[in-house]
């Protein structure tokens, strides 16, 4: 899967709490939409104390493409406040030092934030050796056989990612996205072009 889709020069940090906000808009949603909706609520403000200052009518307004906005902006809102009134500021940059299990816990205690989710700002935003698991890589994983048809996403993470050496995950996960894109895809994959059919039990099936 490396030599098919070259896989990601590197693992960079991002500001965790742009990642956080960035990942909400995501959900349930096309990346073109969230990446509109999170620009918009930048473009209105700035910093995110600002957003606390227009309150959660104009965030909702500025966060419309990505939908479900009746939805996102209070949860937002409420995810600033929180972190505002227990951090004392406006950052999650203490994610990138304290022990992954305590950064994961902090961040699914916070409204609506799953494990998909905060694994995501772990990853990509602070650099830490997680597996999120998404639509893709669950779909992937139970094709490959590596876990029961059944599962579900948040059962797959708490079983591969001790199994995976921690230098391994960003790139395995980032490859199996790229995946599912291109050609593990949820109706007609391409199992004819797929680098890894001699080891997939489901793409060896009749059809």
């Amino acid at each position: 899967m490396r030599k098919a889709y070259s896989g990601p020069s590197g693992q960079e940090r991002g500001d965790p709490l742009d990642g956080l906000i960035q990942t909400i808009l995501s959900q349930n949603t096309t990346s073109s939409n969230a990446a509109a909706a999170f620009a918009e609520l930048k473009r209105r403000c700035p910093t995110w104390g600002d957003c606390l200052r227009v309150g959660v009518l104009a965030v909702r307004r500025a966060i419309r493409s990505a939908g479900l906005a009746g939805i996102r902006a209070p949860r937002i809102i409420g995810i600033l406040r929180r972190i505002e009134a227990e951090q004392g500021r406006l950052s999650l940059d203490f994610l990138w030092r304290v022990p992954v299990r305590e950064a994961r816990s902090y961040l699914e205690s916070l409204p609506g934030v799953g494990p998909k989710t905060a694994s995501c700002v772990l990853l990509f935003d602070c650099g830490r050796p997680v597996f999120p698991v998404d639509t893709h890589v669950a779909r992937i994983t139970r094709r490959l056989g590596w876990v029961p048809a059944s599962t579900s996403p948040e059962a797959i993470q708490t079983i591969l990612e001790p199994l995976i050496p921690p230098q391994l995950r960003y790139g395995l996960h980032v490859n199996l996205i790229a995946h599912g894109r291109q050609l593990c895809r949820p109706q007609r994959p391409r199992c004819d072009l797929c680098p890894v059919l001699p080891y997939c039990p489901a793409g060896q099936q009749p059809r």
